[in-house]
């Protein structure tokens, strides 16, 4: 009698369930241990629903609940079992097409005479809608940096959302004590949330409070938005709060620019005007650059004949021939190495010369100098060469380090008519703070050539590195000396600054930063040159420039060396393929039609993994060369070459040691 009791009240429980609108329903006879469903139940969770109505198992119950939800369920579900009598939880379930749907599980035990739980009878409602409103509300909320909280007038406490309680730099929580809250308000700062007893009302909830976050102790400022709803004597503020610090320091700099606008104004103009100078050098640089780049190439290999053979000529001039014919190819020489000077000093000054940095020992670089300063420098000048004990060493080119101290003491030279003191000097510079040329903080080697010459004024201060600028007499100079210093000094990391007054001198100091390992090549001052080392090696020389590549192959087959030769790099690799001769070493141009002399090296050490190569071009810009920087392994002699200097590096490559 009890039991059919039990089974009318579950029923009609059921009845009223299903006409809420629930999405099935279910009837667990605890005692039996059976659960029965109807055919809402059943088609969720993917059962039959004959089977399902008339008595399934009921570990069934949490097949379809997702894995994640499945172990709170059953918590849930032992303390019905337990005892409880009421069961209300969302929990996520797995439809039978994969979907996942959020479901509200109500339910109610009922208990027999002895208030034993018999049977669990409830149903699910699908909030999968709402779920998903709240997921949207949430996201939007993060994204846009939106906190909410509601207040309850009375109350201790406010609910709020996550991001309310990141904003404030608090602790995530649903609900926080509304002393919390407003313990996050600088002084003198009305309250974000009105604290509980207080009788005043506030007339609106918009406003902008300073706060100092409690997670970071950073200050923000913190805009709050709402509405005040009146419920019979008391009141709910339902509202928002948003991070405006950016548009309250926007409003600060609007306020102090408008303060000191005149102040400003002068300034954005100054560094507009060093903005735009900046622009104008590097537009003319590249400029520069360009127009170096294109004719660099061809100008080279026609200065590469015209040295070589006149060069050639000299070599083989007998002693007893009519010395003003030697005095006419002398200076047919002079001119073509003026000529080829000068386009390496438009490479420079572009920052396309090709630098084969090493570790420098300043010191000694600059005593190794002496004797070619001397010989360049007038007797009416006196010459002194001051470094300090225990230099640090330097990572550059050291050839190109040479030529800039160089140009500055040939240029001190010609500031100096009448004679003078020429210094050269080397010192260890530390700065904490941005230096000359905006040098940032950092170790530097500092050298600085000084004369007690003419001095320069501002205006020509501000012009001396421009390409063709000059302050000498027409013939007297092309104006790239100091152009070559500059680009060079900027090629190598460095810095270059002036100190000039007229009529009392000038000082030039160029910063290169210091090398703080010594690994990598070092750098030795060349001692006097020895005879011209030759050999009988087998050397592939390739070069599409028929004069070129005569007047190289020429040289080397003078030399000793037993030569092979081709136009091109398609030429080259069909000889590289045959097996009946081995070549030593792959001397090859760098600029070709077809085939660069980069891709070529590059077949022929697959060919033949441990031949030796070395490049010749007059103009390398981005093929051997990353950061302005020969690679690393990488041997280039720069045309144009003479007879000299070709035979000295192919036998320095030769004879090196391959890694």
């Amino acid at each position: 009698m009890a039991e059919t009791r039990l089974q009318a009240e579950a029923a009609r429980t059921r009845s009223i369930l299903v006409a809420a609108g629930a999405s099935g329903s279910w009837d667990w006879d605890i005692v039996e241990g059976v659960l029965h469903a109807d055919a809402r139940f059943a088609e969720l969770y993917g059962l039959d629903p004959e089977e399902a109505l008339a008595g399934v198992s009921t570990e069934l119950f949490f097949k379809a609940i997702h894995p994640e939800d499945r172990a709170r369920m059953r918590i849930a579900l032992a303390g019905i079992l337990g005892g409880a009598e009421v069961f209300s939880k969302e929990f996520r379930v797995v439809a039978p097409d994969s979907s996942i749907l959020w479901m509200h599980g109500r339910g109610q035990a009922h208990f027999d005479e002895q208030d034993m739980p018999v049977r669990f009878t409830g149903l699910l409602v699908d909030v999968t809608e709402r779920k998903r409103t709240e997921e949207r509300l949430r996201v939007a909320q993060s994204a846009g940096g939106i906190g909410t909280f509601e207040y309850i007038d009375g109350f201790a406490t406010a609910t709020v959302s996550s991001e309310f309680c990141q904003l404030l730099g608090l602790y995530p929580a649903s609900v926080l004590p509304v002393r919390t809250i407003n313990g996050v308000l600088t002084e003198g700062e009305p309250l974000l949330i009105p604290q509980p007893g207080h009788d005043t009302i506030p007339e609106t909830l918009d406003g902008v409070f300073c706060i100092v976050r409690n997670e970071d102790g950073m200050a923000r400022w913190i805009a709050r938005r709402g509405e005040i709803v009146r419920e019979g004597s008391g009141y709910r503020l339902i509202g928002v709060i948003y991070d405006v610090t950016a548009a309250k320091e926007q409003e600060a700099r609007l306020r102090d620019l408008a303060d000191t606008l005149e102040v400003r104004v002068e300034q954005e103009v100054a560094e507009r005007r060093e903005a735009e100078e900046a622009l104008r050098q590097a537009q003319k640089m590249e400029a520069v650059g360009q127009l170096t780049g294109g004719i660099a190439h061809d100008f080279n290999n026609l200065l590469t004949i015209i040295i070589g053979n006149i060069d050639t000529v000299l070599r083989r001039f007998d002693s007893g021939g009519d010395p003003r014919a030697r005095r006419s190819l002398e200076n047919a020489l002079k001119g073509a190495e003026r000529a080829a000077s000068l386009t390496q000093r438009l490479l420079a000054f572009s920052r396309r010369q090709p630098l084969d940095p090493k570790t420098v020992d300043v010191d000694r670089l600059l005593a190794g100098m002496s004797d070619l300063l001397t010989r360049s420098i007038t007797e009416s000048i006196a010459i002194q060469i001051v470094a300090d004990d225990d230099l640090w060493p330097v990572e550059a080119d050291p050839h190109q380090l040479e030529n800039v101290i160089l140009n500055l003491a040939v240029n001190a030279r010609d500031a100096m008519p009448g004679g003078g003191t020429l210094t050269i000097a080397a010192r260890n510079v530390e700065l904490a703070e941005e230096g000359p040329d905006g040098a940032p903080p950092g170790q530097y080697i500092a050298i600085s050539v000084t004369d007690t010459g003419i001095g320069m004024s501002a205006d020509t201060v501000a012009r001396v590195f421009d390409p063709f600028f000059t302050t000498k007499e027409v013939g007297k100079g092309t104006g790239l000396g100091l152009s070559m210093v500059y680009g060079f000094a900027k090629q190598s990391g460095g810095y270059i600054a002036i100190d000039s007054e007229e009529r009392e001198g000038t000082t030039f100091t160029l910063y290169l930063g210091r090398k703080t390992d010594r690994g990598g090549d070092s750098f030795e001052s060349p001692g006097a040159q020895g005879a011209v080392a030759g050999g009988t090696e087998t050397l592939l020389v390739v070069e599409d420039d028929d004069e070129v590549r005569a007047y190289t192959v020429g040289i080397l087959r003078e030399l000793g060396y037993r030569v092979i030769e081709a136009h091109d790099g398609v030429s080259a690799l069909r000889l590289l393929e045959r097996e009946d001769f081995v070549i030593n070493l792959l001397l090859t141009d760098m600029v070709m039609p077809k085939m660069s002399g980069e891709e070529l090296a590059l077949k022929a050490r697959n060919l033949h993994p441990h031949i030796k190569v070395l490049f010749a071009s007059g103009y390398t810009r981005d093929a051997i060369m990353h950061d302005d920087r020969l690679d690393i392994g990488v041997d280039l002699i720069s045309k144009p070459f003479t007879y000299v200097t070709l035979a000295g590096k192919v036998r320095d490559v030769l004879d090196r040691v391959q890694a």
